[in-house]
């Protein structure tokens, strides 16, 4: 079954779900980690330093003394991991069930029921294209506007995110707007983040601000 094809709100579409889920890319069991030099670049400051990503894919972050670009390092790194831990569709999603809502440009809604209540996907293509979940006492809402085909799976390329309170629905803070560059440490993989800019916009009294992210001279553990 297809997405194309006109599926009924409340249908179960589990399998649809998770062929999506299975479709994104993830590194192999026994990735042994990577290293390299870290760049954070944002108006006229320029910071570097080096950091590890270990087979436990924890990372370290060294020679950066500002603390503030050092959890920016550390923080973005640890997104980069979180993301590519292979854990099977029933480990991640057993307690939770998935039906049909309304069909958009964007992709068929997805509707989480069971211990996930209340959080919500948007389907397209075999790939996430939109994900609402609570995390944490807050609701992150992401929006994937094109995408890294590596061959064994998509990488989110473009993409956009804004937290929100889950009772009043407030948005906190601007919206941030990233675009990923991916590169395969050797030929065939694994991939791993090479570039990463993030524009957030102007919110309250926050002006709009950009930062880049640069991870080079990348190398297999």
């Amino acid at each position: 079954m297809s997405v194309s094809t006109a599926i009924a709100p409340g249908t179960d579409i589990r399998d649809l779900f998770q062929a999506a889920y299975n479709n994104r890319y993830t590194w192999e069991p026994g990735f042994g980690g990577y290293s390299g030099r870290c760049i954070w670049i944002q108006d006229d400051r320029h910071v570097e330093g080096s950091f590890t990503v270990g087979a436990d894919l924890k990372a370290e972050v060294n020679g950066v003394s500002d603390e503030e670009v050092h959890k920016a390092f550390a923080s973005q790194l640890w997104e980069v991991c979180i993301h590519r831990v292979r854990r099977s569709f029933e480990q991640t999603h057993s307690a939770n069930t998935f039906t049909a809502g309304d069909n958009t440009a964007e992709g068929l809604e997805v509707i989480v029921g069971g211990k996930g209540e209340g959080d919500k996907y948007r389907i397209k293509n075999d790939v996430v294209t939109m994900v609402h979940r609570h995390i944490h006492g807050t609701v992150v809402t992401i929006h994937t506007e094109s995408t890294t085909d590596t061959g064994s799976g998509y990488l989110s390329r473009s993409y956009t995110s804004q937290y929100a309170d889950p009772t009043s629905g407030e948005t906190k803070g601007g919206v941030n707007h990233f675009t990923d560059t991916f590169a395969p440490l050797v030929e065939g993989g694994p991939w791993v983040l090479s570039e990463r800019e993030i524009r957030t916009e102007a919110f309250g009294d926050t002006p709009e601000s950009l930062q880049t992210f640069r991870f080079v001279d990348l190398k297999a553990a």
